[in-house]
């Protein structure tokens, strides 16, 4: 049997990051030979993982983005808590990741999953291993690759993401990236389902109006009115349907004597050329993830009650 000394299991620790009982045991079990405790300690990290992913909700975490040449990258990463998000090692792991997507060019999450972290291991192999070395559930959430000429626009440490893609014969003039960085802003202060009234899926504004019509008829004031009359209202007020879910229609937050769209055009108008807004991307971290509820009255009477 080898002798395991503490400069070994310090090394181990130093470089896994995992605990230093762990890394001990480890070590014993692989006869001190470095590389086979490496080994078992992904081997039994992917156990934990797999248990973390069946049982916990990671609702925190980031959004980060990169550009890169033509390319920009944007990612969710979910943890379970704030602290984590903010852990160095976790921040980089991101960064890496987004370095993947890049050069990479996934065509999904499980397409990204199977492609190399580094010369030893995959991305989910990778993942496992931070979820281990972490002690938290981290999943990636989801990811956009977009080529072309965009402006980005993240907001505090990585609680919304922006990716913004123009059509324009200003890139890189002053007047246009100062134009592309208020778009993105626009987008990133308000949850904008569409671009513009034509990206509004039929089914979508079809229910709209049907809600619409339902609450016309609800009026006691309109109840004798012809339904030609009462369709007619239904379309004067889809506009606001419009202004508060496509990005053209909606009130320039810079100006709100003026539409996006209308910012748009004046813009082009004055620099002398033309621009137009492709498409957009909109990250909130833990959007639409159900956060676990604590009862900590329920939780203390638990404790106090021996239960």
């Amino acid at each position: 049997m080898a002798n395991i000394t503490a400069k070994d299991v310090a090394a181990l620790r130093a470089k896994t990051g995992i605990g230093m009982m762990e890394c001990k045991k480890a070590l014993v079990e692989a006869d001190g030979d470095m590389d086979a405790a490496v080994k078992i300690l992904r081997e039994k990290g992917e156990l934990k993982a797999e248990s973390k992913m069946a049982t916990r909700i990671a609702a925190d975490g980031i959004v980060k983005i990169r550009k890169e040449g033509d390319f920009t990258a944007m990612i969710e990463v979910n943890s379970e808590t704030d602290f984590v998000a903010k852990n160095e090692t976790f921040q980089a792991f991101v960064e890496d990741l987004l370095g993947i997507i890049i050069s990479q060019k996934p065509a999904d999450v499980e397409a990204l999953a199977a492609c190399k972290y580094d010369d030893e291991m995959t991305v989910d192999a990778k993942l496992k291993e931070m979820i281990f070395k972490i002690g938290e559930k981290l999943t990636v959430r989801r990811f956009v690759l977009v080529e072309g000429i965009t402006s980005t626009y993240v907001h505090g440490a990585g609680s919304i993401g922006v990716i913004a893609k123009f059509r324009t014969s200003l890139a890189g003039t002053p007047g246009f990236e100062a134009f592309a960085k208020n778009i993105a802003l626009q987008i990133g202060a308000y949850t904008t389902p569409y671009l513009s009234r034509d990206k509004v899926p039929a089914s979508v504004l079809e229910e709209e109006k049907n809600i619409l019509l339902v609450q016309i008829a609800n009026d006691p004031a309109n109840a004798k009115k012809p339904e030609a009359i009462r369709l007619k209202m239904v379309e004067g007020r889809i506009s606001k349907f419009y202004e508060n879910n496509c990005l053209l229609d909606m009130s320039y937050i810079k100006d709100d004597d003026m539409t996006v769209g209308q910012y748009v055009k004046a813009t082009a108008k004055e620099l002398g050329g033309e621009i137009e807004i492709v498409e957009f991307y909109r990250f909130e971290k833990g959007e639409g993830i159900q956060k676990k509820e604590e009862n900590f009255a329920e939780e203390i009477a638990k404790m106090t009650s021996g239960k």
